[in-house]
């Protein structure tokens, strides 16, 4: 007999297994082995009459949730449960939050073992941390439990509710979610500020002087007494200055003239004041501030953020990556002052161990903060890890390591300066002692900033001294809309908000880009047409559940049912039964909300409504008696349509496409137009007998009103055939595809070899010479070429049949999943985020029976087979 421990993963599972004694046998669970239905066709048989089966959760039954056993996890159950014959006690080893303590009682419910049962719970994968745990097992928390089970329901509540609402008032596919809506309101909210702003300039003047051969710059800030303005003198909605604001507007002609009037007069210094500051180091990582620091940092994702910490967790690296905590155990600051005086002296240590104190809302999951695991941290370059591992270890390690180091001590300079009535100002920093800044220095949103530990040294300036000026510019400025969101901001808001668990963010952001309802460029999210109409919906007819207070009450409650302090069943009867419950709201609402009105969209300073069509959002105008309709391009947000686009768009539609000119080699009249995927150029027109004219998309930051017919030929000329590669005769080619311009070469029977063409390099003039340099250089890990590896969006887990992994792939025509050689398309309505590995085994099952060439009466016996086995469980709670 041996003992049975259930993990997660099978990565986990080699992990623990190292540290374990030998009669251990450890076996992976897969993740969840049942969940909620996730389609009408996982509903059992004899539940699909029940009129809340398309829920799963019999709403007037205690809210009783029925839990199926997708089809591909029954090879995993019916293993765990003949390992389980075998065993004399049943250990469950997953991760210590509500996900995890989740995934231990499904685990307990559906194996119903015999044999004592041990929960064991530990932060990090160490041979002590693993042993000390088996040492101090408890019971499954009813209390962790029935918190993730309500927030299971509650988002099934909100997204199977609203979802079917927004398909017959908007558009069929479109869904809601109850954290979901909320981060997208956020997101529409701040480009509806964006599209409010209105533009303020004002000039100030910029001196460059000169004291002893050492210069410095200085700044306008007085004239006459007064302050001069800046940009935050300015109303954001009006450009013009915030009423009751004393100060000095100038514009370009007064300034010019106070430029001239005082340039060649006597500059003095009049105020010298050195100021000491210290620095303290950031806390140690949360879930949340890992993810907003690596996206600044490494450019990760939060959820490619979180894949990689998962790794490192399971692995032995670092300790549990889903945490709110910034506390550190006693091991981890002795472990840290060690890399500390190790590699940087005694002197850069802090005076006494700092510990942290977690200020976040409804903090929870109180483990420890992330840092690198184990008595003694292994430095990065020790590690032997690589690519975004390493670098995401190495953000780890330098943050908890500065978070045991001294203060950094700085000096910081304000220099008065006055040249008749103009007063101008100096501003320096000097690094007295560097202190943790040796080991880190927080992120910033905004790239450009400068970080705190820039030095800007100042000449010796003492009160009286009259430096000379060398340069003085009048410089224009102009007043900024609020900056976009991006991945950390919207991160960092939610967080302090109280909005969804730091662990769901990296599901969030993903889930709305997927749905549509936000486009990221440049790590910047943008909001869609489609979002701005749900947004608009929710806003009218459901304030509350879009409300950043109502959802941040709705995590507290989560939490207090987490400790015990809620009670679980009566919340859900309030949230969505009742006069005011969800499910009454969505029936007395439905009847008066006008599909017309829902579909439209006002944006300001627009001479059209912009409407969300069947097949996507277009602009309709009034023109007499006629109504003007014509299609908004997907790659076209709310931020980009103007009153010009709008006119581009129309005339395109009444008057048919722009002429740029005639092809000087077929006669052909060659078109400027806008189409799905944005402008492009287009030789001919579309007739009986040439249904698919040639055409040529526009390169990325092109403007069609800057195209040229030359530009145009050229484009319409690709691919361009530069030659032969000297050592395989191949053909060398240079286009434009979805991802930008690139260089071929083709390899006959041994395919072909992609590389981009990087910026300074022109498709249209590239030669020969520098394709071959290209081709000869390393491929890019994240190429989208044929033969290109690529890194995967999402690893779902291992075959239960050969142990192969299953991934997600980033593919030209979207997310695919890929199983060894086989790849299969994503499941309908599934995401990303959404797949899991039960549905992707579905999807390549299906694949590979399509392509089998079997008959249509196996075909239907197998599913209806398939259909009979599988499971589903209904397991009452108790009242609470």
């Amino acid at each position: 007999m041996s003992k049975l421990v259930i993990v997660e993963s099978p990565t986990k599972a080699r992990t623990i297994s190292n540290y374990l004694p030998s009669d251990y046998r450890v076996q992976a669970s897969m993740g969840h082995v049942r969940d909620l239905p996730a389609s009408a066709e996982e509903v059992p048989p004899a539940y699909k009459d029940k009129p809340w089966a398309n829920l799963g959760v019999n709403v007037n039954d205690d809210f009783d949730p029925l839990y199926v056993i997708p089809k591909s996890k029954q090879k995993i159950v019916k293993e765990l449960k003949e390992a389980l014959k075998q065993a004399d006690e049943v250990i469950l080893a997953t991760d210590e939050d509500r996900e995890g303590e989740s995934i231990s009682w499904h685990l307990l419910q559906l194996l119903n073992p015999k044999v004592p049962i041990k929960r064991m719970v530990f932060h990090e994968i160490t041979r002590e941390a693993i042993q000390a745990s088996l040492k101090n097992c408890r019971n499954i928390d009813e209390n962790l439990v029935h918190a993730q089970e309500t927030r299971r329901i509650l988002d099934r509540l909100v997204g199977y509710t609203l979802s079917p609402l927004l398909w017959k008032k908007i558009s069929w596919g479109l869904s809601a979610g109850r954290v979901q809506s909320v981060a997208v309101r956020l997101i529409v909210q701040r480009e509806r500020e964006r599209r409010a702003f209105k533009e303020a300039k004002y000039w100030d003047l910029k001196a460059v002087l000169e004291k002893e051969k050492n210069e410095f710059e200085s700044r306008l800030v007085t004239l006459g007494g007064k302050k001069v303005a800046t940009g935050s003198d300015f109303e954001p909605t009006t450009g013009q200055v915030i009423k009751g604001r004393n100060v000095v507007l100038l514009n370009e002609a007064e300034a010019i003239a106070l430029k001239e009037r005082i340039k060649n007069k006597t500059w003095k210094i009049t105020q010298v004041e050195e100021k000491p500051v210290t620095r303290k180091p950031a806390p140690p990582f949360t879930t949340s501030t890992l993810q907003q620091e690596s996206n600044r940092k490494i450019g990760l994702s939060a959820r490619d953020t979180m894949r990689v910490a998962q790794s490192l967790y399971e692995q032995g690296y670092i300790t549990y990556m889903r945490t709110d905590s910034v506390h550190l155990s006693d091991q981890a600051i002795a472990a840290a002052r060690s890399c500390v005086e190790q590699m940087y002296g005694k002197e850069y240590l802090s005076p006494k161990p700092r510990q942290y104190t977690t200020k976040a809302k409804g903090a929870q999951e109180a483990h420890e903060a992330i840092r690198p695991s184990g008595n003694e941290f292994r430095l990065p370059k020790e590690t032997g890890l690589s690519g975004n591992e390493f670098a995401l270890y190495d953000l780890i390690w330098k943050r908890t390591v500065a978070s045991q180091m001294a203060e950094a001590r700085l000096t910081q300079v304000v220099v008065n300066i006055q040249v008749e009535d103009a007063g101008f100002r100096s501003s320096g920093q000097k690094i007295d002692f560097p202190g943790f800044f040796r080991a880190y220095v927080e992120g910033l949103d905004d790239p450009d900033a400068a970080l705190d530990n820039r030095e800007v040294i100042l000449p010796d300036l003492k009160i009286g001294d009259t430096p000379k000026c060398k340069k003085l510019d009048a410089i224009e400025h102009e007043t900024q809309p609020p900056a976009r969101y991006s991945e950390a901001s919207i991160v960092k808001t939610l967080e302090s908000e109280g909005i969804g668990r730091p662990s769901t963010y990296a599901s969030i952001i993903s889930t709305i880009i997927d749905r549509g309802y936000v486009q990221m460029r440049n790590k910047i999210l943008i909001p869609t047409f489609t979002a701005f109409a749900v947004v608009s919906l929710l806003e009218e007819h459901f304030p509350d559940l879009v409300d950043t207070s109502f959802t941040s009450k709705m995590e507290q409650t989560l939490d207090e049912i987490a400790t015990g302090d809620a009670k679980w069943l009566p919340y859900l009867e309030t949230f969505y039964l009742g006069e005011t419950g969800l499910e009454n709201q969505v029936k007395v609402r439905e009847s008066q909300i006008d599909p017309s009105t829902a579909k439209a969209i006002n944006l300001e300073n627009l001479n059209a409504i912009v409407k969300i069509g069947r097949f996507g959002p277009y602009i309709e105008v009034q023109q007499g008696e006629d109504t003007i309709k014509a299609s908004i391009p997907d790659n076209l947000t709310p931020a980009d349509l103007n009153p010009e686009q709008v006119e581009v768009l129309l005339k395109q539609k009444t008057e048919g496409p722009e002429q740029l000119g005639i092809h000087p080699e077929t006669g052909e009249p060659i078109y400027v137009l806008i189409g799905t995927y944005g402008p492009y150029v287009q030789l001919g027109e579309v007739t009986e007998e040439n249904k698919k004219p040639k055409r040529a998309s526009l390169p990325k930051g092109m403007k069609p009103e800057d195209l040229t017919l030359d530009t145009a030929i050229g484009l319409l000329s690709l691919p361009r055939t530069l030659g032969k590669h000297p050592a395989t005769d191949g053909k060398i080619q240079a286009s434009l595809g979805r991802f930008g311009p690139y260089v071929v070469h083709d390899q006959g029977k041994v395919g072909k070899e992609y590389r981009s063409i990087k910026a300074g390099d022109d498709v249209l003039t590239i030669t020969l010479e520098r394709a071959l340099q290209l081709l000869a250089e390393p491929k890019s890990t994240r190429g989208r070429g044929k033969n290109s590896t690529k890194e995967p969006l999402k690893e779902l887990g291992l075959h239960p049949e050969d142990s192969e992994p299953v991934n997600i792939y980033s593919g030209p025509y979207g997310a695919y999943i890929k199983h060894g050689k086989t790849n299969a398309k994503m499941p309908e309505g599934e995401t990303v985020e959404t797949i899991n590995l039960d549905k992707a085994l579905d999807a390549l099952s299906a694949k590979s029976t399509t392509t089998t060439k079997t008959t249509t009466k196996a075909t239907t016996a197998k599913k209806t087979t398939t259909a009979k086995k599988t499971t589903a469980t209904r397991t009452k709670r108790k009242k609470a």
